[in-house]
C-alpha cells in the first residue's frame, strides 16, 4: 500500500518565498544536475526543491523522471482513477512508497504549500484523491513516489563541488510533456549563464574531468545515510 507523505511531520508547514532567485538556495528552485554528476540515482536530473533549512536539511522532487507506473495502479482505491493511463514521476530514492504532487493552479490553495507562484504541492490524501478524481490533466498534475533528501550541510557540500547548478523554476519545465527533453535544455541554458560571466581572453587547456557520486540513501531527519566507494561527500552527515 502507497503511503502519503505528511510534510508537517518531516518538516513541518512553512511558507515559501514567491520568486526565488537562482542564485540563492531555497525552497522552489530547480537543482540541475552537472554532467560530471555520476550518480545513477541523479545523473542528469532536475530536482524542485520544496523544503530547505541549514538545520534540518532539505528535500526536493525529481521532476523529469517519468515511471512505468499508471495513476490506475497508484490510486487503486479510488473509483474515479480507474482507467488513468498517465504515468506517476519517479520523486526520488528516499521512501519510494510514499505518494505527493504537483499541482498547476492558478487559484489560490490555501491548505496545501505554494512552491513557486501558480504551483503547488499536493500531500494530503484528501486533496490527492480529489484531484484525481476531478480528472486533472498531466499538463498541470503529476504525481511522484518517493523523493529526494539531504542532511543537514550535505547539499551544501555538494552544491560546493560542483554537484548542482540552482536556477529558477518554471512551471513549463515541471508539466513538460516530454521530461526528457528538460534536463538537456536547462543545462544548456545552465552553461551559457556561466560561460556569460567568463573572462574573455582566457582558455583552459585540458581541463580536468570529475565525476561525483552521491550516497544513494538518505532519509531526512533519520541517521540512515548511507556512503558508497567515491562519495562526493567526505562523511556521512545524515
Amino acid at each position: 500500500m502507497l503511503r502519503f507523505v505528511l510534510l508537517a511531520a518531516l518538516f513541518g508547514l512553512a511558507s515559501v518565498p514567491g520568486a526565488a532567485q537562482a542564485v540563492e538556495l531555497a525552497p522552489g528552485t530547480f537543482l540541475v544536475a552537472s554532467r560530471d554528476l555520476g550518480d545513477p540515482n541523479f545523473s542528469e536530473t532536475v530536482i524542485l526543491l520544496l523544503r530547505y533549512d541549514e538545520e534540518q536539511g532539505a528535500m526536493g522532487l525529481i521532476v523529469n523522471r517519468r515511471g512505468d507506473l499508471p495513476l490506475s495502479r497508484v490510486f487503486e482505491d479510488v473509483k474515479q482513477a480507474k482507467g488513468r493511463k498517465d504515468l506517476a514521476y519517479l520523486g526520488g530514492p528516499v521512501e519510494e512508497g510514499n505518494v505527493l504532487a504537483l499541482l498547476k493552479s492558478s487559484a489560490k490553495l490555501d491548505d496545501e504549500q505554494r512552491v513557486f507562484p501558480g504551483v503547488y504541492l499536493i500531500s494530503s490524501r484528501e486533496l490527492l484523491e480529489k484531484t484525481v478524481a476531478d480528472k486533472a490533466e498531466p499538463s498541470v498534475f503529476h504525481v511522484y513516489l518517493g523523493y529526494a533528501g539531504w542532511g543537514p550541510g550535505q547539499l551544501e557540500h555538494e552544491l560546493e563541488l560542483g554537484a548542482w547548478h540552482i536556477m529558477a523554476p518554471d512551471a513549463a519545465s515541471v508539466f513538460d510533456a516530454d521530461p526528457d527533453a528538460v534536463w538537456p535544455r536547462l543545462i544548456r541554458r545552465t552553461e551559457l549563464r556561466i560561460a556569460s560571466f567568463r573572462p574573455l581572453g582566457r582558455r583552459v587547456r585540458n581541463p580536468p574531468s570529475y565525476r561525483w557520486e552521491i550516497p544513494s540513501t538518505c532519509s531526512v531527519g533519520r541517521a540512515r545515510c548511507r556512503r558508497s566507494p567515491g562519495s562526493i561527500s567526505e562523511k556521512t552527515v545524515c
